[in-house]
C-alpha cells in the first residue's frame, strides 16, 4: 500500500533513537526518549487551504523537527508513519 498526502499534508517517518549514550551505556529501549526527529518521506501538491495559497517547501528525504504530539500515526505495511501539515513542521535540519 503506498499513501499520497493531500494538500498541504507531510507523511515522516520517525529518525530512530540512540541505543546508548555518550558515554557507552545500553539504554532500555523505555528509557529512550522519542526524538522529534524525523525524515521526509512523502509532500502532498499544496494548493488552497482554508482559503489561503500553500506552496510547499519541503522536499522528499528533509531531515525535520515536530512538535512532540503533532500528527496523526499511522501503521502501513509493518512501517510506523505519521501524517502533519507543513506548518506543523517546526524546523528543517541542514
Amino acid at each position: 500500500m503506498t499513501l499520497k498526502p493531500m494538500a498541504d499534508r507531510v507523511i515522516i517517518k520517525r529518525v530512530e533513537a540512540q541505543e546508548t549514550t555518550k558515554g557507552g551505556i545500553l539504554l532500555a529501549s523505555a528509557a529512550q526518549e522519542k526524538p522529534q526527529i524525523y525524515t521526509v518521506v512523502a509532500v502532498g501538491p499544496g494548493g488552497i487551504v482554508d482559503g489561503n495559497e500553500v506552496t510547499m517547501t519541503l522536499k522528499v528525504g528533509d531531515t525535520v523537527i515536530t512538535g512532540k504530539y503533532t500528527g496523526t500515526e499511522v501503521k502501513v505495511d509493518g512501517e510506523e508513519l505519521t501524517i502533519v501539515r507543513q506548518n506543523d513542521i517546526l524546523a528543517v535540519v541542514e
